[in-house]
């Protein structure tokens, strides 16, 4: 069976499983499967995640409705990718909440948790997935502003949240930072995107080892993306360099998001009870030693 025909067979059934950015493309980002089989590892839990209107994020938030868990997400500017991720949230019987803004904003950060916990009471799980990049080939061509955003979206939202949440997380709560595979292996062209992932490891790590974090019995982990197709991908990198994407893995092809969210639903349950400050690997098969 080649590549193409695989891919084929984890096709869904809804067009609303693709990400409204992904309309033109030629190959669709997959958020969900229907190989999937939940067994209730999430009942009851108050779940937040960070940019879960599409891709990675919206397959997890998908994975932990499936699982039981009630399910709040916050979204930077698509409200239609939004709306449509909420529509199957509650199409699978979830309670839903959602929030509209900017992540490396302090305020929103207290609003979203404020809002949440007069709703919901404890938060048991914190996702925190939001994150953006661009494709640079000079450094000189990265500007102040552009370095501020990145780091003020990929980290510094990191700080605001867990800072916020700490008095309302449950005791043994779970909390899970989205890294990538260029902590690891950095990139030539997405620099700053890169240092941020770097930081997003080191924090998790020291978070980990936090005593407040260790009093309350929270673990603290990372999930380490590699080349995951999702509309980011297209619209950050020159269209000669995705037809090599994802092809440096042992797999040779780029993961979807569907293939992601089982990592956050493993460390968001009691299923990873002896795992903290650890970063789970989603690659394809890149050996980075880390």
């Amino acid at each position: 069976m080649g590549e193409k025909d695989k891919v084929k067979t984890q096709e869904p059934k809804k067009d609303y499983f693709m990400d409204d950015e992904s309309k033109n493309m030629d190959r669709k980002p997959l958020i969900e499967s229907d190989s999937y089989k939940a067994a209730g590892k999430l009942e009851g839990k108050v779940t937040l995640v960070t940019g879960g209107d599409s891709g990675i994020g919206a397959a997890t938030a998908i994975l932990f409705a499936k699982e039981g868990a009630k399910v709040a997400f916050t979204y930077h500017s698509s409200d239609e990718d939004a709306t449509r991720t909420e529509n199957r949230l509650k199409e699978i019987g979830a309670e839903v909440l959602v929030f509209k803004g900017d992540v490396g904003d302090e305020s929103f950060a207290e609003e979203v948790i404020s809002s949440l916990t007069d709703k919901w009471g404890n938060i048991d799980v914190l996702v925190n997935h939001a994150g953006e990049q661009r494709y640079q080939s000079s450094i000189t061509d990265i500007k102040a502003e552009q370095i501020d955003r990145t780091y003020r979206t990929n980290i510094f939202s990191m700080f605001y949240f867990v800072k916020a949440a700490l008095n309302h997380l449950s005791e043994g709560a779970s909390i899970i930072n989205t890294s990538s595979i260029t902590a690891y292996k950095g990139n030539p062209t997405l620099m700053d995107y890169s240092g941020t992932n770097g930081a997003r490891v080191a924090f998790t790590r020291s978070l980990a080892q936090n005593q407040e974090i260790l009093d309350k019995k929270i673990r603290v982990n990372s999930v380490a993306p590699g080349p995951i197709w999702t509309p980011l991908i297209p619209s950050t990198f020159p269209e000669e360099a995705l037809e090599e994407f994802g092809k440096d893995g042992a797999l040779g092809r780029p993961g979807e998001a569907y293939e992601l969210a089982p990592a956050y639903v493993y460390l968001a349950s009691d299923d990873s009870s002896y795992v903290t400050g650890q970063t789970i690997h989603v690659n394809g098969g890149v050996i980075v030693n880390g």
